[in-house]
């Protein structure tokens, strides 16, 4: 069934109906999300993500189940360092919090597109090219590397030596000011883009660098592409909700950063391991404990967040 052209076409209308339900109906007016709104969509984004986790275990077995719910989980963690710098970004511009929501729906609409095409098109390489997952494992055990010798520094934001922006920058002509949510302005005749349209390029182009790390992350644990995509694509259903309800808590989870990192090198660690356990030994790692590694590495980082809180310096 998931095979099924049908069933894709269905499965992406249901996406954007829910996106266009969200938008034009319960989010028509531009506000301020409170904590308490986005901690009432994060648990209902996250309990649409489990019921569809459960359709797939009850269609597909018990082992695409287990896959596609550690999916869900790398992609969400990794999410949370793509949240800070989107805060970073909405900080920079001084983007009003009524606008941010607009913002995050084109930024998770237009991911939502690229992040399928990246799936589709590394889950036919992966398929026709063994020796990529060397490669790929490879790469996931030295982005994990380089972010745990990092240690979790915050992320700089230049707007000015960001390639696309740079180019809008020479091709569009862009006001100082805002025009309430809107993108596009027209004073004297003259279209102008506004700072909102750069934001979203910002935010759209930052999510290309993030899923250069989570989508082979997943691709590493399995290479059927409806669960990578699927599980992509309800992560990204909750990241609006998510970023509100955790956008004045993330620097307290400042250990994080280790658990997303160490979760990198196990996976690629497998993924490189893989061919020698089933060839030599006749081993191969079950999912369930691959689950369980990558939830206790998480929950790890965030109890060792709260245990040690990091130390304020002075003056900053």
């Amino acid at each position: 069934m998931e095979n099924s052209p049908l069933f894709w076409i269905l499965f992406n209308l249901l996406v954007v109906g829910l996106l266009l339900l969200d938008l034009l109906v319960l989010n028509r007016r531009a506000h301020a999300v409170k904590l308490g709104e986005a901690l009432g969509w994060s648990a209902f984004w996250i309990t649409l993500s489990l019921t569809f986790n459960y359709f797939v275990y009850r269609t597909m077995g018990h082992e695409a189940g287990l896959q596609w719910l550690t999916g869900y989980l790398i992609e969400k963690a990794l999410s949370v360092d793509n949240l800070f710098v989107f805060l970073l970004i909405f900080t920079y511009f001084k983007v009003p919090a009524e606008y941010q929501h607009r913002i995050l729906f084109w930024g998770v609409l237009g991911a939502l597109v690229l992040r399928g095409i990246f799936i589709v098109a590394g889950a036919a390489l992966l398929a026709k090219f063994h020796f990529l997952l060397y490669i790929l494992g490879f790469f996931l055990m030295y982005t994990g590397a380089r972010m745990a010798l990092s240690g979790g520094g915050d992320p700089e934001i230049d707007p000015d030596n960001n390639p696309i922006v740079r180019f809008l920058s020479r091709h569009l002509p862009i006001t100082r000011q805002l025009d309430g949510g809107k993108f596009f302005t027209r004073r004297e005749g003259v279209r102008f883009a506004t700072p909102l349209l750069v934001v979203l390029v910002m935010i759209e182009t930052t999510d290309v660098v993030f899923a250069a790390d989570s989508i082979p992350a997943i691709l590493a644990i399995t290479r059927d592409t409806f669960v990578v995509y699927t599980s992509n694509v309800f992560a990204l259903l909750g990241l609006r909700a998510l970023y509100f309800a955790l956008a004045s808590l993330m620097r307290l989870f400042h250990y994080l950063n280790y658990g997303l990192a160490f979760i990198l090198i196990f996976i690629g660690g497998k993924l490189l391991a893989e061919d020698i356990l089933r060839e030599r030994f006749n081993l191969e790692l079950p999912m369930p404990v691959s689950l369980g590694i990558v939830g206790l590495l998480l929950l790890g980082s965030v109890g060792a967040s709260l245990l040690w809180p990091k130390r304020e310096v002075p003056g900053s």
